[in-house]
């Protein structure tokens, strides 16, 4: 039978996966009003990582839990050292911090209060140290370059720039000698919203700690104006004052409650959640907190009823400082790892901005699917669970009329998904974009819907509940729906061959560019294939595996069939010419830090990463590594990574491998 007939007899109606019946249990049950509730009281804390407002936060969240009926031994938080020093596989912890208050003033040419803290929380430079500083203020530009230094006087003042607060201390106060910064959004933003704030950090590395000073974050109208006298030619002096501790030994903390499955509590799935971020941080990530905290009560108040069985597999809740406070619970649990690694952890949701109004914002639901590393049939769960809630009518009484627009989109990072891809458990991320209010004080809780926010529970709740209790018939429903996607991405990695291929720098247009394309066609059907396999993950009974092998067989004739009707020889589906046999292995666990290897590495040779040549960009660097396995070698990495993104020369991937090796993340095999 041809290959799109076989599509064609495959493909079911979307939104069919889960019964009618908890498609409307959930609906009654989760609420977008609860949920913003507690966003509304999360903001109310300065919740920066390891911080003690952090903990706060953190509190709340564990109070409510107890409210909703989860005991001691259901609900807790754990602790993790976060001083500066203290290293959770390659990410550096950072410092504890906390301020009691800040003011920076103006005292010539007119003497004015020109931003407090705590009164407006975004205004101070998080992890900003106490100091109490009069002096001078120099135009800097962005701040962030070397060269805007240049023929600038400015050892004891302090700085204005339009950079990242962190990235000009860096450089004006610890490479420089400036007193303290001040820094303001200068973008498309800023010109439309003159009184935005953004919300920068210091961010110190442990050789900085003790000479970290301070910083502040104006708006544009307060920066433009500051600016516009000291181009006037006149003398601009400020008084910056800072109070308490500052930087700090304190904790990360991670809050944890679990629903304990019935059948096979030893293997769970996760909700998870960054919960901090300076106040206020309304969707980014109060959403996201206030979210799956009304799941884990919804989930409670129905098994409590009688109305829903608890589920087979345990459903476990993390609130977690992003990415450093993952790392530290991953450091000290090596038992979070999918089946890939011979764990239990079966899939996760990451909320990360999930209440936007989209009319006030303009914005869309994003659902990011795992990468081509880590191939599941999660995605097709929450293509489907999408799809049945497109079709609700979603309303709440202080809710949007809002059309729900959602996009499935191509792996990216940027959250905590990467944490449990990483260790291979497959994570979909759930995010709006665009959100002009991002890190700036703009986000507020009035641009937080609950009609969205309830959308987005349901989304993940349906695709977590489903998989968590997966059984034979709907296992082999699930295949059949896995596999309808399965074939129309073969069929869709063709048309992109040779013609479509750019000459790519570093890469022959003949020989090499067309052997990826070749190795593309391959390798997408492989992990077609792989997300099928992934089904027994959640249900393996004889059926299912006999079921996944059919269906497997299928994809692989179809492959062939595509060959040769493009004309492609058995013959033609060889390696890249000329092999780089050598072997990497893992030394981490954990995504590696973002900072890695450069930041380690001699200084000619870090050149490389910040220069034009550089072919990689955050995600792809992300992927790299994901797939090193230990039994692929240099030109298979590249290989792979030239499938999921664009062709990339094996000479800068052996580089890159090679950098890893000599910081010592990574090693040859024997």
């Amino acid at each position: 039978m041809p290959a799109l007939a076989l599509l064609l007899l495959a493909l079911p109606q979307d939104g069919t996966l889960l019964s009618p019946e908890l498609r409307r249990l959930f609906h009654e049950e989760l609420s977008g009003e609860i949920a913003k509730e507690h966003v509304i009281q999360i903001t109310r804390h300065h919740r920066v990582q390891a911080s003690r407002g952090y903990r706060d936060a953190a509190r709340y969240v564990l109070e409510q839990l107890r409210r909703y009926g989860y005991s001691e031994s259901q609900a807790w938080i754990e602790s993790f050292p976060s001083d500066g020093r203290v290293v959770h596989q390659t990410w550096q912890s950072p410092s504890g911090w906390h301020v009691e208050s800040a003011e920076l003033r103006m005292v010539e040419p007119a003497d004015e209060c020109i931003v407090r803290y705590p009164e407006i929380a975004m205004s101070l430079v998080t992890y900003s140290n106490p100091g109490d500083v009069t002096t001078e203020l120099v135009w800097v530009g962005s701040g962030e370059r070397e060269d805007d230094y240049t023929g600038k006087d400015v050892r004891g003042k302090f700085v204005l720039a339009t950079g990242y607060g962190g990235a000009v201390h860096r450089l004006a106060v610890l490479q420089h000698g400036a007193a303290a910064v001040v820094c303001y959004l200068d973008d498309e933003r800023a010109m439309q919203y003159p009184d935005m704030l953004q919300y920068t950090g210091m961010w110190p590395r442990t050789e900085e700690l003790a000479r970290t000073t301070f910083g502040f974050n104006l708006t544009r109208r307060q920066g433009e104006r500051l600016r516009a006298l000291l181009q006037e030619g006149r003398k601009v002096v400020l008084r910056g004052r800072v109070q308490g501790p500052g930087l700090e030994p304190f904790f990360l903390d991670v809050v944890v409650a679990r629903i304990t499955g019935s059948e096979r509590p030893d293997e769970e799935l996760v909700f998870s959640a960054h919960l901090d971020h300076p106040k206020e941080s309304a969707n980014d990530n109060a959403s996201g907190s206030g979210a799956i905290l009304d799941v884990a009560r919804g989930l409670r108040a129905l098994i409590d009823s009688g109305r829903l069985q608890r589920p087979a597999r345990t459903l476990t809740f993390l609130w977690v400082p992003e990415w450093h406070g993952t790392m530290a619970y991953i450091d000290q649990h090596p038992e979070l790892r999918g089946p890939e690694l011979g764990g239990k952890v079966l899939a996760n949701m990451n909320l990360d901005m999930v209440g936007e109004h989209l009319e006030l914002l303009h914005s869309k639901l994003v659902l990011t699917r795992t990468p081509d590393s880590l191939p599941s049939v999660v995605n097709d769960v929450i293509i489907d669970m999408a799809a049945m809630v497109d079709r609700m009518d979603v309303r709440t009484p202080r809710g949007s009329l809002s059309a729900f627009n959602y996009r499935v989109t191509p792996y990216s990072g940027g959250s905590d998904h990467m944490m449990f891809i990483d260790r291979k458990i497959p994570a979909v991320m759930f995010s709006h974009d665009p959100d002009y209010t991002h890190h700036t004080s703009e986000d507020t809780p009035d641009k937080v819907d609950p009609v969205e926010l309830e959308r987005c529970e349901l989304i993940a709740t349906c695709a977590l509940w489903y998989l968590a209790n997966l059984d034979e018939d709907q296992a082999l429903h699930l295949l059949r729906v896995a596999e309808a996607s399965a074939a129309a991405r073969v069929r869709q990695s063709f048309p992109i061959w040779p013609s479509a291929y750019p000459d790519v720098a570093g890469m022959r247009a003949t020989e090499e560019v067309i052997a990826h394309a070749m190795a593309r066609g391959g390798l997408v059907a492989h992990w077609s294939q792989a997300a099928l396999g992934s089904v027994a993950s959640f249900c393996s009974t004889p059926a299912v595996q006999a079921a996944i092998e059919r269906s497997c067989a299928r994809l692989r004739q179809q492959h062939k069939s595509y060959l040769q009707e493009g004309g492609w020889g058995e013959a033609e589906l060889h390696q890249l010419p000329p092999q780089d046999e050598r072997v990497p292995q893992r030394g981490t666990r954990g995504p590696l830090a973002f900072d890695l290897p450069e930041r380690q590495l001699p200084p000619e040779r870090a050149s490389w990463y910040g220069s034009p040549d550089f072919p990689f960009d955050g995600d792809m660097r992300f992927e790299l590594v994901n797939f090193v396995d230990g039994v692929s070698n240099v030109s298979a990495v590249a290989q792979a990574l030239s499938a999921e993104f664009r062709p990339v020369p094996d000479a800068a991937v052996a580089r890159y491998l090679e950098d890893l090796v000599s910081v010592g993340v990574l090693r040859w095999k024997e």
